[in-house]
């Protein structure tokens, strides 16, 4: 008699829920269908975009490189002018502004330092480890060299071996969020695909089976009216 008593309070409880739950989640099922529906890049309208062949790049007083240059950006790095390089080919090179010569890439002792330096934390460090850029780990997904500089609480310092500059941070709550929006998109292999049939197909069932858990309702409380 009591769990029968129990188990129908439970039911109402439950019906209150879903009138308080069923617009936002079916709200979410219609948005989360129009999202995923085409992909991002024709949303952003890069699939518009005309492509131009890359060009050499031609300035008088440019720092001799060892090929030909696609980009250049100036800027301070840690109280020196420095120019940042970027070829054809995508590798990168610093000068010196001041004097226009070349900066040797960053040891593994000054990806330590400059962890210490730039991260709160950044002192504690477990492992200093350099990858090339056809072996990055995964949850960096950037084509250059780096040096990882592993914390002791779990967190991953990149560190550009040829910027100088830091690339990313990845603590454990970031790759756990990597692993939770793989599973959210269903695309735990590269986890940018926003729009794959398998998505939509799930996305549209649940969008269906929202709005009949809506309607649902309405023919549920009707019938309480009436009886």
């Amino acid at each position: 008699m009591a769990t029968n008593t129990l188990m129908r309070r439970f039911a109402r409880w439950h019906v209150w829920l879903g009138w308080l739950v069923g617009v936002p989640i079916l709200m979410w099922t219609v948005t989360g269908l129009f999202m995923v529906a085409r992909p991002i890049d024709e949303v952003r309208g890069t699939t518009l975009r005309i492509e131009a062949e890359p060009q050499a790049l031609a300035l008088p007083g440019a720092p001799s490189a060892d090929g030909p240059v696609r980009e250049m950006r100036a800027f301070m790095q840690r109280g020196r002018a420095v120019s940042l390089v970027t070829l054809m080919d995508g590798s990168q090179r610093r000068y010196d502004l001041a004097t226009g010569q070349p900066i040797a890439g960053v040891s593994a002792a000054e990806a330590r330092d400059l962890a210490g330096q730039a991260i709160r934390g950044g002192d504690k460090v477990a492992r200093v480890t350099r990858f090339e850029a056809d072996e990055v780990p995964f949850d960096f997904r950037k084509p250059m060299p780096v040096w990882q500089v592993a914390l002791e609480d779990g967190t991953h310092v990149y560190i550009g071996q040829q910027t100088g500059e830091i690339e990313a941070v990845r603590t454990r709550w970031w790759r756990a969020f990597d692993v939770m929006w793989g599973l959210h998109i269903m695309d735990l292999e590269t986890r940018e695909d926003t729009s794959h049939p398998i998505l939509i197909l799930f996305a549209a069932l649940s969008m269906i089976g929202a709005l009949m858990g809506c309607v649902l309702m309405f023919r549920r409380r009707k019938g309480r009216v009436q009886a």
